[in-house]
């Protein structure tokens, strides 16, 4: 994983990570983190600011997308295996609250902090057409 200047551009640092396939990425604020999900093996990963694994959770595969909800303090991990991931984000870890089943492929999500809603696309299938699944969180 490259680290930019937000200002430059320029890189300044390298971190190193052994899992593969590391695409959805979010900061959590709080926290003072990164969070990536890898998809090989499938994980949720904090990475400290000095670019140390602070925290690593089991998460569904085929990840597309990732949030955080700074409201809740909690993470949404959308996934092509069919399924959304709800995690507490905690200073050392975090903690799976949820499993929610979706369907297969729908892995493309936003979470829309101003509406309180995470939406979530399921493509069209041969007998049901495209549709935007709206989820809002527990308090």
């Amino acid at each position: 994983m490259a680290v930019l200047d937000a200002v430059t551009g320029r890189e300044n640092a390298r971190w190193p990570l052994r899992e593969r396939g590391n695409f959805p990425l979010a900061l959590d604020r709080a926290a003072h983190r990164i969070i990536v999900v890898s998809r090989n093996p499938p994980l949720v990963i904090g990475i400290a600011a000095d670019g140390s694994i602070s925290a690593k959770a089991d998460t569904c595969s085929d990840s597309d997308d990732l949030f955080v909800d700074e409201k809740r303090n909690r993470l949404y991990v959308s996934c092509g295996e069919g399924f959304i991931d709800v995690f507490e984000t905690q200073p050392a870890g975090f903690r799976r609250l949820e499993r929610i089943p979706t369907v297969s492929g729908a892995r493309t999500s936003l979470f829309v902090p101003e509406l309180d809603v995470l939406l979530l696309a399921v493509r069209a299938t041969a007998t049901e057409g495209a549709a935007i699944w709206i989820f809002k969180p527990a308090p």
